[in-house]
């Protein structure tokens, strides 16, 4: 467990009991977070939450993000439109390493609808504690950032 990381975590409509039963497992297992909503199943707009994520994380607030609707496409879409973010969609463990090490992903999405609930958890998790790798993916994540200033 590597409960000293602080999440800030969020969800459309789509994902609410979804994220609300993932929140509840990451308190269990020590994690802080910040839950920026939505807050119901009845409303909540992806592009609002995946820019309070952002923000949180782009501020270094919290250590890293968590994003969730239905497919988990919008939040990320939205997500990678803030500056300073990297948001991975990922729906398996190989991909929430790899953008970790490759990429240095700050907020991990995935989608309600996609993934199981233990699946999810175990996204998480290896995203949680996957390192980034450096050295040759430094120039990539720099011409890659430089993207946003054109």
């Amino acid at each position: 467990m590597q409960t000293q990381i602080k999440l800030a975590i969020g969800c459309d409509l789509a994902a609410y009991d979804f994220k609300m039963a993932i929140i509840r497992e990451l308190k269990n297992r020590g994690y802080t977070l910040t839950d920026v909503g939505c807050n119901s199943s009845m409303e909540g707009d992806y592009p609002d939450i995946a820019k309070a994520v952002a923000e949180l994380v782009s501020s270094k607030k919290v250590d890293r993000g968590i994003l969730m609707c239905g497919t988990g496409q919008g939040m990320a879409i939205a997500a990678n439109k803030c500056k300073g973010i990297r948001a991975a969609l990922c729906y398996d463990i190989f991909g929430a390493i790899m953008c970790r090490e490759h990429n240095d992903a700050n907020i991990l999405v995935t989608g309600a609808w996609m993934v199981s609930m233990d699946r999810a958890l175990d996204i998480i998790e290896a995203f949680l504690f996957a390192k980034y790798s450096g050295g040759r993916h430094d120039m990539r994540i720099k011409k890659m950032m430089e993207l946003e200033e054109k």
